[in-house]
């Protein structure tokens, strides 16, 4: 059985959730070290949902367990690990799954749904209340059938040029800030980020795609990877609920720096004018109506 189509499921481009690139990203290079080089002994699923991309959950623990990870990866929010025999271990963190690693004997967290035991003792814990993420080992032609080759370019290690994003935008009548959503566009920018973005380019959420001007298309394509980097130099956005934390159970910072994301009322950070709330693709969406046009 071929793995279910990630572009079918509304949960696998959520474009809402934490975490985002700069969340998974900061998760990343965690685990990367960890993992890295190290042999899996035992794999526990204990909860079927969150192998709900295989056929049977038992199809992960049969094609991890005795083989060596070879590299930790990321394809915008989804992390994605090269394990011997041309598997692909992905990771999908939902929008309150985090990863912990940990000794066998430390406690476990509520909520912890996989427990994958390497070699040298550590565990890697996914941590999901919500179960919106998931786990999934595919074969190379389990990965070719599945959307994930369809994921647009990553917004981080791929960040479009402006001549490219033009190309995209053109003609579409969609809002910017949707656009921006769109995982087939541009991967890895989700509600927060993408309300950050089109604040420091000065461009309101709901203007049509097609209208920004060439100017404002460079300046979109111009803040990405710089707000992106912002956000992965403070640990990411962990917001009241801590849904996300890092893997060593430290909170992101990055929440103390947004500019407009979640502060509906509050000044502008540039000009002092309260800032407004509005939907826009059944999203809440943020922005100074003085600074953004």
């Amino acid at each position: 059985m071929l793995p279910r189509d990630v572009g079918s499921d509304p949960e696998a481009w959520d474009a809402a959730s934490v975490p985002e690139l700069p969340e998974v990203e900061t998760t990343r290079r965690h685990v990367a070290q960890a993992l890295t080089g190290r042999r899996i002994d035992v794999v526990e699923i204990r909860r079927d949902r969150m192998a709900r991309r295989n056929e049977r959950p038992a199809d992960i623990v049969e094609r991890l367990v005795g083989r060596t990870v070879e590299s930790v990866g990321r394809i915008g929010k989804f992390i994605v690990i090269e394990v011997e025999g041309d598997l692909r271990w992905v990771i999908h963190l939902g929008m309150s799954g985090r990863l912990q690693l940990a000794g066998a004997s430390h406690p476990e967290a509520p909520h912890t749904n996989v427990v994958v035991s390497l070699d040298d003792g550590v565990e890697l814990r996914f941590v999901d209340p919500r179960t919106f993420g998931f786990v999934a080992v595919w074969t190379a032609e389990e990965w070719a059938a599945s959307t994930m080759p369809a994921i647009g370019r990553d917004a981080l290690s791929d960040t479009p040029d402006a001549v490219w994003l033009a190309d995209r935008l053109a003609g579409r009548t969609a809002p910017i800030k949707a656009l921006l959503l769109d995982q087939r566009v541009m991967a890895g920018i989700g509600n927060i980020y993408a309300d950050e973005v089109l604040h420091r380019c000065g461009v309101r959420p709901t203007r049509p795609a097609g209208s920004l001007t060439s100017g404002e298309v460079e300046g979109l394509a111009s803040v990405v990877g710089p707000v992106l980097e912002d956000g992965l130099l403070h640990g990411g956005t962990s917001l009241d609920d801590l849904a996300y934390l890092l893997p060593d159970g430290r909170a992101g910072e990055y929440a103390a720096r947004l500019r407009v994301y979640g502060r509906t009322g509050e000044p502008c950070r540039t000009c002092g004018t309260p800032i407004e709330r509005t939907i826009v693709a059944q999203r809440s969406s943020h922005f100074c109506p003085r600074c953004q046009t």
